[in-house]
């Protein structure tokens, strides 16, 4: 059992590494591409300004918001293992992208992006009404909704793919999750939007502490638990539905950075939170650097990488961290 005081010297060190790694990744990272720049043509270069920089800027939104998001549903769930697309956001706006393909909606602004988070945050509030009962949220309900309405939803995209041939391309690769199409106007709201979410998950992550300690010990101890946990759920829904809504679904950052992190710094989610938003984006930023540079021309969909990088990495820490479970 680690001390406090050894918990916070590891939280500091984390913070540092990871704020280093992060600035070398954006640096070096914004010479890699199909475009090969130096050094002194960086800060005079458009394609610089215009498409790498909101590019890079967006993964570390996006990364951020997802790895908080599984935090805060880990800590609201009780467990280590669940996943923030758990409640059916990004089945949700696979379901609205896949239409707003279909109807044409792609030569328009914004077109798949509004519809799929429309369709994603939707889903949520279905899942979240068929759940509640005289008020109250119950979690073992909550997921299995969220279970079979993200397969129902799944079957009729692969309905929809299946109807529409031409369009299929277009479809599997917004599923698999892609930053191409990052601009400035995408990083001011996804930015905004993950910087309020996480400053709310901060502000509460005293009462995620005691939630974790059970629901009735939280109350005794003052915590509103219901409150709490519609709260953290309605924020943590919104990131993870406007970063989807940007780029695609992109998964396992929300499952193996917080639990990572937490294996290093401890279960304190003071701790936690900022480290999951820090680590998120290193790992979005790397992937996303990846993407783009492996196999030039051709891109590769970001969320393959994350899911062959997340699934060896979540194997190995629960080998070699099972007696923890």
């Amino acid at each position: 059992m680690n001390s406090p005081n050894t918990l916070r010297r590891r939280y500091s060190t984390t913070m540092i590494v990871l704020t280093l790694l992060t600035v070398t990744a954006m640096l070096v990272g914004s010479l890699c591409g199909a475009a090969r720049m130096e050094w002194r043509q960086l800060l005079e270069s458009d394609i610089f300004w215009q498409l790498r920089l909101p590019r890079e800027l967006l993964a570390l939104a996006v990364g951020a918001a997802l790895a908080v998001s599984g935090a805060g549903y880990q800590s609201v769930f009780r467990n280590p293992l669940t996943d923030p697309y758990l409640l059916g956001v990004s089945s949700g706006a696979s379901l609205g992208a896949a239409i707003a393909i279909i109807m044409g909606l792609e030569s328009h602004p914004y077109g798949v992006g509004l519809m799929a988070l429309a369709t994603g945050l939707l889903t949520v509030v279905v899942i979240i009404r068929i759940a509640s009962t005289g008020g109250r949220l119950h979690s073992t309900t909550l997921l299995l909704c969220g279970v079979c309405l993200t397969l129902m939803i799944s079957a009729i995209v692969s309905f929809l793919m299946v109807m529409h041939h031409d369009k299929i391309d277009r479809i599997i690769f917004w599923t698999m999750g892609s930053l191409t199409a990052a601009a400035w106007s995408d990083v001011a709201l996804v930015g905004s939007v993950a910087i309020i979410g996480i400053a709310i998950m901060l502000f509460y992550a005293k009462d995620l502490n005691l939630m974790l300690t059970g629901s009735e010990t939280a109350e005794s101890m003052g915590v509103d638990v219901e409150r709490v946990k519609r709260l953290v759920l309605g924020v943590t829904t919104l990131m993870v539905a406007f970063a989807v809504a940007s780029c695609g679904v992109i998964g396992f950052v929300g499952l193996i950075v917080p639990h990572s992190v937490r294996l290093i710094v401890g279960a304190d989610n003071r701790h936690v939170l900022p480290a999951s938003a820090l680590a998120g984006a290193l790992l979005l930023l790397l992937c996303d650097t990846a993407a783009r540079s492996l196999f030039q021309p051709s891109e590769l969909p970001i969320g393959s990488l994350t899911a062959l990088i997340g699934a060896p990495l979540f194997i190995i820490l629960i080998y070699r961290n099972k007696k923890r479970f």
